[in-house]
């Protein structure tokens, strides 16, 4: 079951073209990447989902009915550009934001207390957010962004500016969102977090979209049949087992061990080239080479 449908959105501001029938369709309880290039349109679609601006054309659908502006409500959207008031303390200025989004003050209290120990930031309540390193800030505007507890997370790069130890904990908070039943969009141009997180991506670019699924179907649509072998022997001998049957993109030694790419054409099979080399080669290991999604985003940008 989708949460939440955009559909056919397109939006210009003068003379230029942001989005043009751009659609996307979010699982419920599934982290979903909108990926693209600077200036592709999905800082656009974001501010349309958010209500801060209004599609030309198109239509958001949330719960399988049209978004309602009360809708607004059940999302928790961190924005790439942070805001906070540099000035105000930080607690007091966590307050103010929850109860802004509807939480009672003792509730809001309890629920920052909660989020701040387990930040370990309990020692930064009373200080100023100027005092506050870049990370630290946005740890803060990440648990003012959760903390009304919304069915609908929308990150627009959440992980900017931390540390591997930061962005490790903030991964690992993310996906125990989405096993409570949270749903998130995540936009980022880090595709190793996109692998690592997201179930589904669309990724736009030129206002448009060029490729939308699961990572898993993209990937494998991707794939160019490579297979890699490690194995003990002398290369000339894996050579001649294929005997120009397989074509050889790479066959180098590396100590003890050699490695090769092979690519396979339709016709053949994996066990076809097994069952040539087996006869003459030790093999160490042997599997195909499925695109990651770095690579998969260059060539659809590039081809596009």
């Amino acid at each position: 079951m989708e949460l939440f449908n955009a559909i056919g959105i397109e939006k210009r501001y003068a003379n230029h073209l942001a989005l043009n029938n751009v659609s996307i369709h979010v699982p419920k309880g599934s982290i979903y990447g909108l990926l693209g290039p600077n200036g592709a349109g999905k800082t656009t679609l974001i501010r349309i989902i958010n209500q801060i601006t209004a599609p030309d054309k198109g239509e958001l659908i949330y719960n399988g009915r049209k978004f309602k502006a009360e809708d607004i409500y059940n999302i928790g959207y961190l924005p790439e550009e942070r805001g906070l008031y540099k000035k105000m303390k930080v607690g007091e200025q966590a307050l103010y934001l929850a109860r802004l989004k509807g939480i009672p003050k003792q509730e809001a209290m309890k629920r920052l207390h909660y989020w701040f120990n387990k930040f370990e930031m309990q020692a930064w309540w009373n200080k100023k957010v100027e005092e506050l390193s870049k990370g630290m800030q946005q740890k803060v505007q990440f648990i003012v962004t959760i903390l009304h507890e919304p069915g609908l997370l929308i990150f627009d790069e959440p992980f900017s500016g931390f540390d591997p130890i930061n962005t490790r904990l903030l991964k690992q908070e993310i996906l125990n969102l989405r096993d409570k039943g949270a749903t998130v969009i995540f936009s980022t141009h880090n595709m190793e977090s996109v692998e690592e997180l997201c179930d589904h991506i669309t990724l736009i670019n030129k206002s448009e979209t060029l490729l939308e699924g699961k990572i898993n179907d993209i990937r494998q649509e991707y794939k160019s049949n490579i297979f890699e072998i490690q194995y003990i022997g002398l290369p000339e001998n894996l050579e001649h087992a294929i005997n120009n049957s397989f074509e050889v993109l790479e066959n180098k030694s590396e100590r003890e061990i050699n490695l090769a790419k092979i690519k396979i054409d339709d016709k053949k099979s994996s066990n076809e080239l097994l069952s040539k080399l087996i006869p003459h080669v030790q093999i160490k290991s042997f599997k195909e080479l499925i695109p990651g999604m770095n690579e998969i985003f260059i060539k659809a940008v590039e081809a596009s």
